[in-house]
């Protein structure tokens, strides 16, 4: 495992935290939230960046929830492939909106490394029939 992806996994659940956080605060139902702006005026007041974190993450999460076989290997090569697809989505979105030369190439390396990670899962799963 690449020295980074530790950091890059609790950075990207502290993302994950935030964006749990700021959609919940965009509750309609909640009259004091947005100031009764209509729904899609609160939609276009979120940034593309946001939008495209929101989306991975909503992504990720799904895919995630795999059917669990009862066997910790299994469900953990099954559960982190689509975990880290969602590192690699958030990352092409810094690649896209970032600015940060330091992000940018740490957001580059993050690709790589889970890219070769997934493909490390894959073979396994499927060399054990899965």
């Amino acid at each position: 495992m690449n020295k980074l992806t530790p950091i890059f996994i609790a950075g990207a659940l502290a993302i994950s935290a935030g964006l749990a956080i700021a959609r919940g605060s965009m509750n309609k139902d909640d009259p004091m939230q947005g100031h009764d702006m209509p729904d899609h005026a609160m939609l276009a007041a979120i940034s593309p960046p946001t939008k495209a974190y929101i989306a991975a993450n909503d992504r990720m999460h799904k895919d995630m929830m795999v059917e669990f076989t009862g066997d910790a290997d299994i469900d953990f090569m099954r559960g982190m492939i689509p975990h880290h697809q969602g590192a690699i989505d958030m990352a092409k979105v810094v690649l896209e909106h970032g600015k940060d030369p330091q992000v940018r190439k740490l957001a580059d390396e993050v690709i790589k490394a889970q890219e070769g990670e997934i493909a490390v899962m894959k073979k396994w799963l499927a060399a054990r029939g899965k």
